[in-house]
């Protein structure tokens, strides 16, 4: 099950292990200060991990493992853009989703399913904010962005309340393999 990791903030990719790729960087002030010792792990390959392991756990839970996912991790400033230049809203948002299918090919095979794009900064904020860790934040916006990407909306009532119901049902199994998922409930 191949999912790209690209972290917009580090400068060259680093291979990761499954063929897992990161590059960029989380923004400055997540960097620790002065030298790290030789093998440390840093914040973004923490980070990064975490959303290997969030999302492989994702795609098992939809039974699409064979499935291809890239997960970008942007600051605010580039999520702006990208939720500018995408859905004409001029601020940052936590998650956006690009989907690569089309039709029936959703049902067919092993397929590169697009990419979910989330801001640091605003998984940051939200994870402080709803008294969770980054990681558990980040495994509900992974969830969140690839139900878009398989089709989910939240747009009418209707649909919301489905799709609600499905980030429900995937937290749950999230829990069962021993990933945590921020969860408001119902």
């Amino acid at each position: 099950m191949p999912v790209e990791v690209v972290d917009e903030t580090v400068e060259s990719p680093i291979t990761l292990p499954e063929g897992i790729v990161l590059e960029g960087a989380l923004p400055e002030a997540s960097a620790p200060e002065g030298p790290l010792p030789e093998g440390a792990a840093t914040p973004e390959s923490l980070l990064a991990a975490a959303a290997e392991k969030a999302a492989a756990a994702v795609l098992a839970c939809l039974d699409r493992s064979d499935d291809e996912l890239c997960v970008m991790l942007v600051d605010d400033e580039r999520m702006r853009e990208l939720n500018r230049d995408w859905r004409g809203k001029d601020s940052t948002t936590d998650v956006l989703s690009f989907s690569q299918l089309e039709g029936e090919e959703m049902h067919s095979g092993a397929v590169l399913l697009g990419d979910v794009v989330v801001s640091v900064d605003v998984l940051r904020r939200q994870a402080a904010e709803g008294g969770w860790t980054v990681e558990e934040e980040l495994a509900r916006l992974l969830l969140h962005g690839v139900l878009h990407l398989l089709g989910f909306d939240h747009e009418h009532e209707d649909d919301a309340r489905a799709m609600r119901a499905e980030e429900g049902r995937l937290v749950a199994l999230l829990a069962e393999r021993g990933v945590a998922c921020a969860w408001e409930g119902e």
